[in-house]
């Protein structure tokens, strides 16, 4: 039997184009992603690991950390195949958290390129990408742009 040899799915530096555009799968909320993300980083915040707390506040309920929102868009962008071991590093990021999400929130993000630079020194190119997170109702939740480092093919 002989061994299988990894193939990346992800896009390489010059297969991408701007004004490409990828919609993810979409991601519930649990409690349990909360708790988890409290746990591994550190940040047991009342806001969003207290349900009494929280619910007097001005939310009403318990919400995700944006910065475990963020993980997750990263993870559903992955999950798309078009960065999937071609990504050679995460560069730059710029955000905005627009609006609190919920437990039971289901979350997708609209991704799209809008620009793209060769780095040849550095075996790839940076592809910027204009990221919206949006809820089940359309709301937009969380905005940015990402940087990324990408593989050429070669």
């Amino acid at each position: 039997m002989s061994a299988q040899e990894y193939r990346p799915r992800g896009r390489h530096f010059e297969e991408f184009a701007v004004g490409d555009r990828v919609v993810t799968a979409g991601r519930t909320i649990t409690e349990s992603d909360i708790v988890q993300f409290a746990g591994l980083s550190g940040d047991f915040n009342q806001i969003h690991t207290d349900a009494v707390f929280a619910g007097a506040g001005v939310f009403g309920q318990r919400v995700a950390h944006g910065l475990l929102v963020l993980s997750i868009a990263t993870g559903l962008a992955v999950q798309t195949g078009i960065i999937e071991g071609t990504v050679l590093a995460f560069r730059e990021l710029e955000w905005k958290f627009s609006k609190p999400v919920m437990i039971g929130d289901t979350i997708h993000a609209v991704i799209e390129v809008v620009e793209t630079k060769a780095l040849p020194r550095l075996g790839g190119g940076n592809v910027t990408m204009k990221v919206q997170v949006l809820n089940q109702a359309a709301e937009v939740v969380h905005r940015g742009t990402w940087a990324m480092l990408v593989k050429n093919k070669s």
